[in-house]
């Protein structure tokens, strides 16, 4: 709407024109701000400079392009000096819901100072009077909203830059005190290295919907959860499929790192699997490397999505190593190459810790069928799955055979 008021500026209360109690606008400007540390909370934890400088000044502002609005006069000035305020409050960080409340507040306490001596003879006056008010405070609140957010954003821009050019140094290992500095972002001394894979949202499986979409909201709430709980201290360089996050190490230790993936999770609304390495700052790269060679394996090995550490899966790490060894274990699945069943029977099984009830669920058929295929696979192979050495041998093959089948790769 037009910054100027569309009413006459004739408009009376009492005989005098209504703006005749605010026009000392130092006075009531200072009682203002006053009232704001009375009524409005969060007023009360800002610095005094501000209270003393930017709240007190933008109350005046405020305050003259009320009169001037009720008084029919131009103001497009002050809504400029206001818009910059806004700005600034945005790039310090003082909420805008502090900001909108105190605004209201001091329209409450303004139409006080207005109505102090209206009488019923005055009621046609202060029905325009609303209408006028409603229009400042329009006119005020979306100046404030717009500049804010439009400064947010660009606050929010420099930062994500920043962050990702700080998080592409150190997973390079280019990262330096520096560097660190000119992003604004200080470096940890120790990193929780996590490599993430963001399985499927229940939305991305209904064809009239964008999967793409529903893809990049998943992303966003896994972005916003990180950023809620950790704030500029959570670094990362994710994509709709995953990718790596790099904690402090003194955020989370233990068992709070399962509780966090189990947190974003919930936040993504889909399964979440991952991988952590701890390491110093200057082993990010190393350390995110491992955490990727990590979590492809459990992909490989169809575990459930869940947090694992590299100590948990040190023994199939090793065996994926390249080598005769690899290659031997490789070779005595051979025998179930034409036995698709049984493969994928003695895969399941083992994924879900040799629990036949759960194995014979997931795969829809009877335990006396899993049984069976158990017996069979041992016919074929030699190798009893019902015993520790025969197990430890397929496990072994099944953990080479997934490595060699599949190509490797990082998301993010």
């Amino acid at each position: 709407m037009s910054a100027t008021s569309s009413y006459p500026s004739d408009l009376t209360m009492s005989g005098q024109p209504v703006t005749s109690s605010l026009k000392d606008v130092r006075t009531v400007s200072k009682r203002m701000v006053g009232h704001f540390l009375e009524t409005v909370v969060p007023c009360r934890t800002l610095p005094g400079e501000a209270l003393n400088g930017d709240v007190t000044a933008i109350t005046r502002v405020c305050l003259e392009l009320a009169v001037s609005m009720l008084d029919g006069s131009d103001i497009p000035g002050k809504t400029q000096q206001l818009a910059h305020t806004a700005a600034a409050w945005a790039r310090e960080g003082i909420p805008i819901d502090t900001i909108h409340h105190a605004v209201h507040e001091g329209f409450k306490l303004g139409f006080d100072l207005v109505l102090t001596n209206a009488t019923a003879e005055d009621f046609d006056s202060l029905k325009i009077l609303s209408r006028r008010l409603m229009e400042v405070l329009d006119t005020i609140t979306s100046t404030v909203a717009r500049a804010y957010v439009r400064e947010l954003r660009t606050v929010v821009s420099e930062h994500h830059t920043a962050a990702h050019t700080l998080t592409s140094a150190l997973l390079s290992g280019h990262a330096n005190s520096t560097m660190a500095r000119e992003c604004g972002i200080e470096i940890a001394d120790e990193y929780q290295v996590f490599a993430l894979a963001l399985g499927t949202h229940p939305d991305e499986k209904i064809p009239a919907l964008d999967r793409e979409v529903v893809k990049r909201r998943k992303l966003r709430r896994v972005q916003a959860a990180l950023a809620t709980r950790f704030g500029q201290a959570v670094l990362s360089l994710l994509s709709i499929d995953g990718g790596t996050v790099l904690l402090p190490s003194s955020l989370l230790t233990g068992a709070a790192l399962d509780e966090l993936v189990e947190d974003l999770a919930r936040a993504a609304q889909a399964p979440l699997t991952a991988a952590v390495v701890l390491a110093p700052a200057a082993e990010v790269p190393e350390a995110a490397d491992r955490a990727h060679q990590v979590l492809d394996m459990v992909s490989r090995l169809q575990c459930p999505p869940k947090l694992y550490r590299f100590d948990d899966l040190a023994l199939e790490y090793q065996l994926t190593r390249p080598g005769p060894a690899l290659d031997y274990l490789h070779t005595l699945l051979d025998p179930l190459e034409e036995h698709p069943d049984l493969l994928e029977t003695l895969q399941c099984h083992i994924a879900n810790n040799l629990n036949r009830q759960r194995t014979a669920r997931l795969m829809h058929v009877h335990t006396n069928t899993i049984d069976y295929r158990l017996k069979r696979i041992s016919q074929l192979t030699g190798l009893d799955a019902t015993q520790s050495a025969g197990l430890w041998y397929l496990r072994s093959a099944i953990v080479a055979r997934s490595y060699q089948n599949q190509p490797t790769g990082r998301a993010g």
